[in-house]
């Protein structure tokens, strides 16, 4: 009795066949994750810079105030409250590295993984998270320190 009614129905892989098949596959949810990443850090992002933007609009009078107290314009500068979140963020992402790299190997079985950002990572998160400070933050706080204090005062 032949099941597959064919005389051809055996099919013989090699190892380096299902390494490339895998390959493949690994690389396609690389692809499938490194997308969902960027439209979460899109959509956080457009989060922070209205929040920034804002809050900044919402203290032109505090800011008014400060300046007819004769606050200089670079200490209403002075925050940079994104750029410091950004330190954080890696300091924060190198601790939870460090955390994986011990409780994965108690759910892996002889295999060997190290979870480590790479510098490029780093520097592209840092830049997105002081670039959405600069643009969304800055510009609108220096927009109304260069205010005069009673324009300021008077906005609503």
């Amino acid at each position: 009795y032949n099941l597959f009614k064919s005389d051809d129905a055996y099919y013989v892989y090699s190892a380096s066949e299902w390494l490339e098949e895998m390959n493949k596959m690994i690389n396609m949810v690389i692809v499938i994750l490194t997308g969902i990443a960027s439209i979460s850090l899109l959509v956080g992002g457009i989060g922070i810079m209205n929040i920034m933007l804002v809050s900044v609009t919402e203290r032109t009078k505090e800011i008014g105030i400060r300046k007819a107290m004769g606050a200089k314009e670079r200490v209403i500068l002075a925050a940079t409250t994104s750029a410091l979140g950004g330190a954080l963020g890696i300091v924060l992402g190198y601790i939870v590295s460090m955390a994986a790299n011990r409780v994965l190997p108690m759910f892996t079985d002889g295999m060997d993984i190290t979870v480590s950002p790479s510098f490029d990572s780093i520097v592209v998160a840092f830049g997105i998270s002081a670039g959405i400070g600069v643009l969304f933050g800055y510009l609108p706080a220096k927009r109304a320190a260069k205010l005069n204090p009673i324009d300021a005062l008077r906005y609503d």
